[in-house]
């Protein structure tokens, strides 16, 4: 099936509100015009150096979301243009964030990404760590960063049960911190959860956002 076919079915199958995020790391310009042309215009790529290559080479309104693991002296080269940065795994990380958008004075919508995972080798900060960093006086000094909600990935398993068990754990996480720090404001609304694999176990239990790759673009 071509990168067309495969959008329209997965878009079909998606119920209101949630956002496709097409993953186009180690895409090529050409792959990515064809998911854009067929009218996709959010995309997600991992590595910064990867974005930086090739968005000059692809339409301006193309919306890039980074959702790989970010290093702090890489946020300068993508807070001029940047939608959304999924992976916000520090309160170091935050504030570097923070500092570089007031430099180009953008606010910069990111999402909390937290380890729901039995795989230690996932990034992300514990509930209690999240809570921790909302709840201190710091995050009202952050006025080039505008919370959206959390992001998290479930293990690498053919474990359906466990994986439903993680989204449903991160779907119970965005609530209680909603209802505990954001619950007048619409802004925190995302939940950023499945991947090829698993997305539709991800939007049963929730999910407001999806980034797909391999489905889209095919297995690399």
């Amino acid at each position: 099936m071509s990168v067309r076919s495969n959008l329209i079915e997965i878009k079909d199958s998606l119920p209101e509100g949630v956002t496709l995020v097409a993953v186009s790391k180690v895409k090529s310009v050409e792959e990515i015009m064809e998911a854009y042309n067929s009218g996709q215009r959010v995309f997600g790529e991992s590595r910064v150096q990867e974005i930086i290559a090739k968005k000059d080479f692809l339409p301006q309104d193309i919306e890039w979301h980074l959702i790989g693991h970010l290093q702090r002296n890489k946020v300068k080269f993508i807070v001029p243009f940047i939608s959304m940065i999924h992976s916000v795994d520090s309160e170091r990380l935050l504030k570097t964030i923070n500092k570089e958008a007031g430099m180009v004075n953008r606010v910069i919508d990111v999402l909390i990404q937290l380890h729901i995972a039995q795989e230690p080798t996932k990034f992300g900060f514990s509930y209690e760590e999240a809570e921790a960093l909302i709840s201190s006086p710091l995050l009202s000094e952050l006025n080039n960063i505008r919370i959206r909600g959390v992001m998290g990935m479930a293990t690498f398993t053919d474990d359906v049960d466990l994986v439903r068990k993680e989204f449903r754990t991160l779907n119970g996480y965005f609530n209680r911190l909603k209802d505990r720090f954001f619950k007048n404001d619409d802004n925190f609304n995302e939940k950023s959860m499945g991947m090829s694999d698993d997305y539709h176990i991800a939007i049963e239990e929730g999910s407001t956002m999806i980034r797909v790759g391999s489905s889209i673009f095919g297995k690399r």
